[in-house]
């Protein structure tokens, strides 16, 4: 059994970002790629940013038991983590590193415990991630309304993971997350 670096927070705080900048440092450090049945957004590649998978074969595999965990994220779209990617990963001799949703991270954490180290990405303010969002220019106004809603919710279990990374500005918050992770390979 590997180890585990779980980065979540709201969608617009920087976690994805962050967990690029991580993927350049350490080299010890591989990628989980989630499913999701959303369609690819600007240039996400099959494969390499999700597993890009219809609705019917996602709970097929959830059927048969494939996922680590899994949710429906918005209405009608999900997201998971295949058992296959973890062990895949871990075989290489790599350790996961995972850019997640809150309620997914705090599941995986649940699950993997003491593996594994579960960081939030707190942005400056909700009002700051709405602009964010907006300025993607990626979303309907009703997706924009519905990412808000969940943002405002996810920001209250920021308490729950074992650390609060804030990113207030994103060279700093690149380089804490550095140390952390520093510190926790090392262990």
């Amino acid at each position: 059994m590997g180890k585990l670096l779980i980065f979540s927070a709201p969608s617009g705080a920087g976690k994805t970002t962050i967990v690029h900048h991580l993927l350049t440092k350490f080299p010890e450090l591989e990628f989980s790629i989630s499913a999701t049945t959303r369609e690819a957004r600007g240039d996400e590649q099959q494969g390499k940013d999700y597993y890009f998978i219809s609705k019917e074969e996602f709970l097929h595999r959830i059927a048969k038991k494939q996922f680590v965990e899994f949710e429906e994220v918005y209405t009608g779209t999900f997201y998971g983590t295949l058992r296959e990617e973890i062990e895949r990963i871990w075989n290489n001799g790599k350790t996961v590193i995972f850019d997640i949703d809150v309620e997914g991270g705090l599941h995986l954490k649940r699950k993997y415990q003491e593996q594994a180290l579960a960081i939030f990405v707190q942005p400056p303010s909700l009002e700051v991630l709405i602009e964010r969002l907006t300025g993607r220019g990626t979303d309907s106004e009703e997706k924009l309304k519905e990412r808000f809603a969940k943002a405002e919710k996810e920001l209250n279990y920021a308490p729950k993971f074992d650390v609060i990374l804030k990113n207030y500005d994103l060279a700093t918050a690149c380089q804490e997350a550095e140390q952390l992770v520093g510190d926790f390979l090392s262990k």
